[in-house]
């Protein structure tokens, strides 16, 4: 059974430099994600944003955007400007 979440939920945090590795921020995201799994997301309703600032810190966030909630309100994944970006990704800023 499904927990029922009206609105979208979304698990984030902000790191300073020196609190995180590429290690430990794959591992960040992965325990996210499958918290809003066990929530009852499907796969495809999870979307990861991690951003690297030139500082050294970094933002994440992974959130559940229900595709029912978006197209009852008229907007599309894209029109919400949600990418799924990998942790691991090459330069790890959003598109």
């Amino acid at each position: 059974m499904a927990l029922y979440q009206p609105e979208p939920v979304e698990i984030s945090t902000r790191m300073r430099p020196g609190e995180w590795t590429d290690a430990s921020l794959a591992e960040l995201v992965a325990g996210y994600r499958e918290r809003i799994l066990a929530m009852g997301a499907t796969a495809s309703e999870v979307v990861e944003e991690v951003e690297k600032y030139d500082d050294g810190s970094v933002a994440v966030n992974v959130s559940w955007v229900k595709a029912d909630l978006a197209e009852d309100a008229g907007f599309t994944r894209e029109d919400a400007g949600f990418t799924r970006q990998d942790a691991d990704s090459a330069d790890g800023r959003r598109a």
